[in-house]
């Protein structure tokens, strides 16, 4: 329960006597209490904490004047507790729609000013409707978080309130973009919304997501901990990958939330949109050849490859802080969206482990929904060795992303720049799952493992009855090498359709897509599948 102010009068509004210009004043006098608030000094306690109001949010998310709320005099109907004297206009939440870049998008706001944005019945109501129109006309729905959770006053009407956001949250799945912006307090089942959508947004400090606040964790558990340090930001950016973006003010968080949506489709039947830019398509990029060592065991910052890559330089990675041995992100390669995942050597020497293989496999699948086409770029020496990521089920969460890949009917270019071992290059959407095009640099080495150990497996016996073992082990790594891998191997046996010169890889990725564009593939009729979770 809680004791925000929501003291705007609960009695109806007294209709005067008079023609409709009188009528029309009075609309005007309720509309303009419902627009201030329940009060100045409940919008000043918002102010203090450092958040906007439910409002000034929704201003800096919509294109100037567009926005158009639906709902606005709504009002509970709920006794008891002392809930019929406190009835406010909107109940708590501002739904409705307006533009981002011209185009349309629905949006609700939790008003933490009325009854700290705790979700009852009527408020329930509101997002349910506003939901099923965004649904209805394919366009995204964007949700600003700062709500103190069910309405405990309404009882298990608030609670099935939540069960129809959830619902409704997994119909609209992979149909429309469903973003979710974090700005206050989200604590037990309300949590469970933002995790069934497609993005969540966090704000440091003032932003918490957790199922059980930290007096239920140290009463069950004994632990001590703070609510930033249970469900902040940082811990949900970095540790449990709920949240995909972190931002330091809900000012710089909600223009990042403008420009994702530029770079999606308004739904699952249309493409993303395209801009015209003034990098040239043909750009050569002669640094690649110094970015990316030609011995494997060096790093390097893959970020600065996909920065040679997109136009201008600019992409929006998703997830940047967790699982950091693989990149996913969205750009553009001649004004058209891609999405991009990548080893990231400079990270575990870019190794596919448990939480890379989610937090690739989620990218590949909204991507998939999205009409997003794929772009892989591969340096991969394999799958995390360790008993922790045997016993915790890398064999599972790796093969989800196999699955994504597998399911994916968007266009599919991988890129082998350097390693390709084992498993792990063929989980990487390698021509053999189902990659449209699969092109490598000269730098690659396709094989199964690494020469060094190849070499131990197939020479054992060679190099235990040689005089001079570690001599005889050299060498037969460089025949391993020279026989199996070489860079033209693959190539010579259909793995890969082409060996590309570095510098022109930008041009080469720009025309394999555009040859794509039209690509389409049915999946065999069934329901649905049944991916490993």
């Amino acid at each position: 329960m809680t004791t925000t102010e929501a003291t705007q009068p609960s009695a109806a509004p007294t209709t005067a006597a008079g023609d409709a210009r009188g009528r029309v004043a009075e609309l005007h006098a309720i509309r303009a209490q419902a627009v201030a608030g329940p009060s100045e000094r409940a919008t000043e306690a918002q102010h203090a904490k450092g958040k906007l109001t439910a409002r000034e949010r929704i201003e800096l998310l919509l294109d100037p004047g567009s926005f158009q709320e639906v709902e606005q005099l709504r009002r509970h109907r709920a006794v008891g507790f002392g809930l019929e004297a406190k009835k406010p206009y909107t109940d708590g939440v501002i739904t409705g729609w307006g533009t981002v870049e011209g185009r349309t998008v629905f949006v609700y706001a939790h008003d933490f000013r009325i009854f700290g944005g705790a979700l009852g019945e009527a408020h329930a109501t509101k997002i349910h409707k506003i939901m099923d129109m965004a649904i209805a006309a394919g366009a995204p729905l964007v949700s600003l978080n700062d709500g103190a959770g069910a309405r405990i006053q309404e009882g298990v009407s608030a609670l099935a309130g939540y069960g129809g956001i959830f619902q409704r949250n997994t119909k609209a799945s992979g149909v429309i973009p469903q973003i979710s912006v974090m700005l206050g307090p989200c604590a037990g089942g309300a949590a469970y919304s933002p995790a069934l959508t497609d993005f969540v947004f966090m704000v440091r400090e003032t932003s918490q997501m957790f199922i059980t606040g930290p007096d239920v964790v140290r009463a069950v558990t004994g632990e001590e901990i703070t609510q930033n340090g249970l469900g902040g930001a940082d811990v949900h950016a970095e540790t449990s990958g709920v949240c995909h973006f972190a931002y330091d003010d809900e000012e710089t968080c909600i223009a990042e939330v403008r420009y994702l949506l530029s770079l999606l489709p308004q739904n699952n039947r249309e493409m993303p949109p395209d801009v015209v830019g003034d990098d040239p398509a043909d750009r050569r990029s002669d640094v690649l050849l110094e970015l990316v060592p030609v011995d494997g065991s060096r790093p390097y910052d893959m970020r600065e490859v996909i920065q040679e890559l997109v136009d201008d330089g600019e992409f929006m990675e998703v997830h940047e802080r967790w699982a950091a041995n693989v990149i996913v992100a969205l750009a553009r390669l001649d004004g058209r969206v891609v999405g991009i995942v990548a080893n990231q050597p400079r990270v575990l020497a870019g190794v596919l482990d448990i939480e890379a293989s989610e937090k690739a496999a989620r990218f590949v699948q909204m991507c998939d929904a999205f009409n997003i086409p794929l772009i892989t770029l591969l340096d991969v020496p394999g799958f995390l060795p360790g008993v922790d990521q045997e016993h915790n089920g890398i064999i599972r969460h790796g093969a989800k992303l196999l699955y994504a890949y597998c399911n994916a009917t968007v266009p599919r270019v991988s890129l082998i720049l350097r390693k390709a071992y084992g498993g792990a290059y063929i989980v990487m959407d390698s021509q053999s799952i189902g990659a449209d095009l699969t092109y490598a640099w000269p730098t690659n080495e396709i094989a199964v493992m690494g020469a060094e150990g190849a070499a131990n497996v197939v020479f054992r016996r060679q190099i235990a009855e040689a005089d001079d073992p570690e001599t005889m082990r050299e060498r037969m790594v460089k025949e391993y090498k020279s026989e199996l891998m070489h860079p033209y191997y693959a190539a010579e046996r259909g793995l890969v359709d082409d060996v590309i010169d570095p510098a022109d890889t930008r041009d080469v990725l720009i025309r394999a897509l555009a040859v794509l564009r039209t690509k389409h593939a049915d999946l065999p009729a069934r329901k649905h599948g049944n991916p490993p979770i």
